[in-house]
């Protein structure tokens, strides 16, 4: 099980700090990405870590504003967000990928999903 948390209402250009934490099984020897949904759109890729933390991935649209990491020890991903746009106002998930292969980006590899914290940015 998977329960992210951390979401809130942040001003424009302000920091959230997301946390994703597993339950019920070890998600060290795994991938974990981030995701998002806004309103009337599709769920989209934000960023994802490798099973140790030495490689990530972020789509263009938050990269050098997002970090994604992870403490293994603590079974649990975190995602940072800074100089935050309304555009990033969405439902964001965690995931698990079981699987050693494929794009961090495809959403339908992976195979455990949070339940989702809201982040809304305000102009």
């Amino acid at each position: 099980q998977l329960q992210a948390y951390g979401g809130g209402l942040v001003q424009a250009g302000g920091s959230l700090r997301l946390s994703c934490a597993a339950s019920g099984r070890t998600v060290s020897g795994y991938v974990m990405a981030w995701f998002r949904q806004a309103p009337g759109k599709d769920r989209e890729f934000v960023a994802g870590i490798s099973r140790g933390g030495g490689s990530t991935s972020y789509s263009n649209s938050v990269k050098n504003r997002f970090t994604i990491s992870r403490d293994n020890v603590k079974n649990t991903a975190y995602l940072q967000m800074n100089s935050l746009k309304p555009e990033d106002t969405a439902l964001y998930y965690c995931a698990v990928r079981l699987s050693d292969s494929g794009t961090y980006s495809s959403l339908r590899n992976y195979d455990y999903w949070g339940q989702g914290t809201e982040v809304t940015v305000s102009s």
